[in-house]
């Protein structure tokens, strides 16, 4: 039984592919297996749902991600492409409540290259000059690119392997169902003969 379950292709992210069970009679030698062998599909359909929620949670943060890094990398770019001394900003407090500040976008006379300070998660924020802000968004954006399409590859891939396992689990039932009416209708038929 297990040995199906190993012998499956994995993505490249190692998430194991469902089989496919053509007939269950070949795969289930033993009727009597039959609660444990169910179990078995079932406890791998729980599995793929619950990786396909986890997935799908994380493209929605990286959905929510994305657009803030592009944010922050244009606002750095206009820091540094800027051609006046000072730019003066508006921005975003909190939900309802924005400011203006002027912000210094050339060096100053001792030669201090503008810094920006950057959110790095975890209630930690860094200061940066520009132009590292700039390489360091830029290499977050397309970590963050990269990590949202091989997300949504494996919620992709987990959706099939869902359908997979469903299928095979519908099947695997509709077969015990037809043994046991085929059993009942032999015992009714050897009781009639008697």
């Amino acid at each position: 039984m297990d040995s199906i379950f190993n012998s499956t292709e994995k993505n490249p992210r190692g998430i194991p592919a469902a089989p496919f069970v053509e007939d269950p009679e070949q795969f289930i030698k033993d009727p009597s297996d039959f609660e444990m062998v169910f179990g078995k599909f079932q406890e791998r359909l729980s599995m793929y749902k619950y990786m396909q929620e986890s997935k799908a949670a994380s493209v929605k943060q990286l959905r929510v991600r994305i657009p803030d890094i592009e944010h922050t990398l244009r606002v750095c770019e206009r820091l540094q492409e800027s051609a006046e001394p000072e730019l003066e900003l508006n921005y975003q407090l909190n939900d309802t409540l924005y400011t203006r500040a002027t912000v210094k976008t050339a060096a100053d006379e001792s030669g201090e290259v503008p810094k920006v300070g950057l959110w790095l998660g975890a209630d930690v924020m860094l200061e940066y000059p520009v132009p590292e802000a700039l390489e360091l968004l830029a290499q977050k954006l397309k970590d963050a690119e990269q990590s949202l399409e091989l997300a949504t590859e494996d919620v992709e891939f987990l959706r099939e392997n869902i359908t997979t396992m469903e299928v095979n689990c519908a099947r695997l039932y509709n077969w015990d169902v037809e043994r046991r009416q085929a059993q009942r209708a032999a015992e009714a038929t050897k009781d009639l003969k008697i």
